[in-house]
């Protein structure tokens, strides 16, 4: 950063660090002790697609690093697109095997990367409940390298609740990278794994 910036009150973009998804099984044990929350198994990946033979061999060998466990009782993974033209890898793991989650999604966003289309990648989430059925994601923001929580209301359309969001920033910011700035703590309706 140069000092013309410094003048002029550019900052420097955050870095992704994929390395951040690590601490969400940590994470998960402090939602339940604190909140009550727990995993649900699924989790997912939003990325932009972009046509071209590259990003089709990315996509199969995500699916084949994935599916490696179907025969043996893994859960297949799914693509979906929603209405933006977004595409959502959905994953499944069993709601005790945070930690399995949590690196399968690395390995995706890592492929995804290293492939060049580090660009296409928007964020990932890890789906959570508690004993009253309550929704919340900790979604990760690629670009930003930074978490925050999102809680939408059940049953209430595309309302949030607001509340047990900000609750759980102040449960959390201990053990992940929270996103200060809440305007970037985006919807995700409807979002595969939530």
């Amino acid at each position: 950063m140069g000092f013309l910036d410094i003048i002029l009150g550019r900052s420097k973009p955050v870095k992704p660090d994929l390395d951040q998804l690590f601490a969400v099984p940590s994470a998960a044990l402090t939602l339940e002790a604190g909140a009550g929350f727990t995993p649900t198994g699924l989790g997912s990946v939003c990325f932009a697609s972009v046509e071209g033979g590259a990003f089709a061999r990315i996509q199969d060998d995500v699916r084949g690093l994935l599916d490696a466990d179907t025969p043996t009782g893994g859960v297949p993974v799914e693509f979906s697109q929603d209405g933006y033209g977004y595409t959502w890898l959905l994953a499944e793991h069993d709601p005790s095997d945070a930690a399995g989650l949590v690196n399968d999604l690395h390995a995706v966003n890592t492929l995804l990367q290293d492939g060049g289309f580090g660009p296409q990648l928007l964020c990932s989430l890890i789906g959570f409940k508690d004993d009253r059925d309550r929704p919340l994601a900790l979604v990760y923001l690629y670009k930003r390298g930074t978490f925050y929580p999102f809680a939408p209301v059940p049953g209430g359309g595309e309302r949030r609740d607001t509340p047990l969001e900000l609750q759980m920033r102040g449960l959390l910011e201990n053990d992940l990278r929270l996103e200060k700035d809440l305007s970037r703590w985006f919807p995700v309706w409807g979002a595969p794994g939530l």
